[in-house]
């Protein structure tokens, strides 16, 4: 029994030693960015030996793979959680959007370094972002598809791009706090930012929504041509 618990203890303390370096590396990735970190750098924020790093992760490259790993996977859970769960396309929507703005309120610094280091620059090349990205475009044009069947998606509008539109609206919305564009310490503009993303979204959307009739470009498709105005 008791080399049992000796064994337990010691587990729990390495999975807390590993814990506290990931988000030394979080903290000093959100600070200084990818280059300009160093291992040392993590090991003096984590307040352990430099060689403990080297313990639990190779390199600096594995520690951007665990923080893009923890970071991502816990998002797309959030996210599946809301777009196969019960409830209207509208409030799908609204609550993606409030899982986004969620992370980035409880761990700003942690969604930094995924859209400003992992998601835009070469120092997540070895991260597999392709993958990861589409599966999440993946998951949410699902539920748009049920959502189109359902009569909620206008008839016209494409479910995969729909699913990219509303992401590529959220991480741009996140980039202006990211990026210092935003107070990112306002909570009121934090709340307005998601609802005006969400709402701008769904208005051209929606089946409807004001914008619901049939867009130029399907227009011009079938081949009914706009009429000019006429010059007086």
């Amino acid at each position: 029994m008791g080399q049992q618990k000796t064994a337990a203890e010691g587990g729990t303390r390495e999975s807390e030693r590993r814990r506290t370096i990931l988000r030394a590396a979080i903290d000093v990735f959100a600070r200084k960015g990818y280059h300009g970190c160093r291992i040392a750098d993590v090991a003096r924020e984590a307040g352990v030996a430099y060689g403990l790093v080297y313990h639990y992760f190779k390199n600096k490259d594995e520690l951007l793979e665990t923080v893009f790993e923890t970071g991502w996977t816990g998002f797309v859970t959030r996210v599946r959680s809301v777009a196969d769960g019960e409830g209207t396309l509208v409030e799908k929507v609204r609550g993606i959007a409030d899982v986004a703005f969620e992370a980035y309120r409880v761990d700003p610094r942690a969604v930094k370094v995924l859209i400003l280091e992992i998601a835009r620059s070469p120092a997540g090349a070895r991260i597999n972002r392709q993958t990861a990205f589409v599966d999440v475009i993946r998951l949410s044009s699902e539920m748009f598809t049920r959502a189109k069947d359902a009569g909620e998606l206008r008839p016209d509008v494409d479910p995969l791009l729909a699913s990219a539109l509303l992401f590529g609206s959220i991480e741009m919305g996140l980039t202006a706090f990211v990026v210092g564009l935003a107070d990112a310490r306002d909570t009121q503009m934090l709340e307005q930012a998601k609802a005006q993303i969400a709402d701008s979204f769904l208005h051209g959307v929606l089946a409807d929504a004001p914008g619901a009739e049939v867009p130029a470009w399907k227009r011009e498709k079938s081949g009914t041509k706009s009429k000019a105005p006429k010059r007086t």
